[in-house]
């Protein structure tokens, strides 16, 4: 009988018993704020028990408070299976060959109805069964590597995704997709951009911010995107591929180590900072932004240095941070420290004693900034002066986050400090750029008159 009612207790179990409505049937709901008609869904075993929730023809859901509720009729019942069944990939000879490797997160999830979280479920093989279109653009073959969300996504995964993806070009792969979950897709496509280097095809990362159950989803049309820049582009780089506009109207191809996620639910949420977008992509064309990347080549010639330490760590400054801050790291056998100072590279005097510590005991620490866009620079200021004084070195205009992730590669080939510096100040990727393009840093401030007509006139 428990089973007639999943996750409904106290208050909306009686009104589904009293109107005899069991769970996965389509009902008819009369309420004092108006008629509602869907499937009765689940209940998180977390959630109150004032509500019952219907999922509506629109593919949206609804609740509905128990007490406002008149009346309710069960129109039919058809249990839901919130599982897409596997098939087998279509093969065509005149197609090319791109792998997907599968790892977890959004673009490969569902809804579970117990705790009413979003949890990884679809292999890479169920990710066909939903999006048919995959097969118009290329021979998809799928392997799922690991079933994690992207925050416990680390060295381990980053070794064996480059390990992976440097075995698939030697076989004559033409193309990789990477699902990945979004919020940490950007420290990974870092971490690949500088372990797999000078790759013949394109590498492009994909997830989404919407679960693939909900009508509002972009998992669909991010897959289609990446696996075409996979088959087609010339692009042969760590890409991320997502949303450009939160419409659906087209995707952007953003370099690995020029990108990072900035807001936590729009479906545009990767940018490219200090830099322009590589590329923009539809289900028709590709269209190149710039011309400075490395080009598709026929050869299977790769070079893959899978390299991590994981005792570095990154370290956002915040007025009155104390020095036991760094002197923790230290006295826990951290290598490298990645700091995001304030304006062009600084943090405050009480810190100093730490980071002189720090550096005389072979610490190696490199300044990013915690506004993103621009340079470091640190001969400025007599702060900058006086921390360049104890060791702390400038990272350009790297990202704090790939700042990290570069360290940690550094140090997984040398303990040298001399050598680690090397790695760190030599651009691989465009972590590092001569200068950052105008265009390369745009933050519009809404209410402004002549940005509110400029709004006017495009899509957000």
């Amino acid at each position: 009988m428990a089973d007639l009612f999943k996750g409904y207790k106290g208050k909306a179990l009686g009104l589904l018993k009293d109107y005899n409505i069991r769970v996965w049937s389509e009902a008819s709901v009369k309420t004092t704020r108006g008629d509602f008609r869907g499937i009765v869904l689940p209940r998180s075993e977390n959630d109150d028990d004032r509500h019952i929730v219907l999922k509506l023809a629109t593919g949206y859901n609804v609740g509905i408070a128990v007490d406002t509720v008149l009346d309710m009729r069960e129109e039919g019942y058809k249990e839901a299976h919130y599982k897409i069944p596997e098939k087998e990939f279509p093969f065509s000879a005149d197609k090319p060959n791109v792998k997907l490797l599968g790892t977890g997160g959004t673009i490969a999830s569902r809804l579970d109805y117990r705790t009413g979280a979003v949890i990884p479920a679809f292999s890479p093989g169920e990710l066909y069964g939903a999006v048919p279109e995959l097969a118009d653009i290329c021979n998809l073959t799928t392997e799922k590597l690991f079933a994690v969300f992207s925050e416990n996504m680390g060295p381990q995964q980053y070794i064996k995704l480059a390990i992976s993806i440097g075995k698939e070009i030697e076989k004559g792969i033409d193309g990789i997709v990477i699902g990945h979950g979004t919020d940490t897709m950007h420290h990974t496509a870092s971490a690949l951009a500088f372990m797999v280097q000078n790759s013949p095809v394109p590498i492009v990362m994909v997830g989404s911010q919407r679960s693939s159950d909900r009508p509002s989803s972009d998992a669909a049309l991010n897959l289609m995107h990446a696996t075409k820049a996979a088959a087609e582009s010339d692009i042969a780089e760590v890409m991320v591929c997502m949303f450009g506009p939160t419409s659906d109207e087209y995707g952007l191809l953003h370099s690995g180590c020029r990108v990072r996620k900035m807001h936590s639910s729009y479906r545009s949420t990767f940018r490219t900072l200090g830099d322009i977008p590589l590329a923009m992509i539809d289900r028709q064309k590709i269209t190149p932004l710039r011309d400075n990347y490395n080009r598709r080549r026929n050869d299977r010639e790769v070079t893959i240095l899978p390299y991590f330490e994981e005792k570095v760590a990154l370290v956002y400054y915040y007025p009155n941070m104390m020095p036991d801050i760094i002197d923790a790291l230290v006295d826990n056998g951290y290598k490298g420290i990645v700091i995001a100072g304030t304006g062009l590279g600084h943090v405050n005097k009480p810190v100093y004693p730490a980071i002189e510590r720090a550096t005389k005991a072979g610490v190696a620490i490199y300044m990013t900034v915690q506004t993103l866009w621009g340079y470091v620079h640190m001969f400025v200021y007599d702060t900058g002066r006086d921390l360049m004084s104890k060791g702390i070195i400038p990272a350009e205009n790297m990202l704090p986050e790939v700042a990290y992730i570069k360290l940690g590669w550094a140090f997984g080939q040398t303990s040298d400090l001399e050598e680690i510096k090397k790695i760190m100040l030599t651009p691989v990727c465009d972590e590092i750029t001569e200068r950052e393009p105008y265009n390369g840093y745009l933050v519009f401030q809404g209410g402004i008159p002549e940005i509110e007509e400029f709004l006017k006139r495009v899509h957000k």
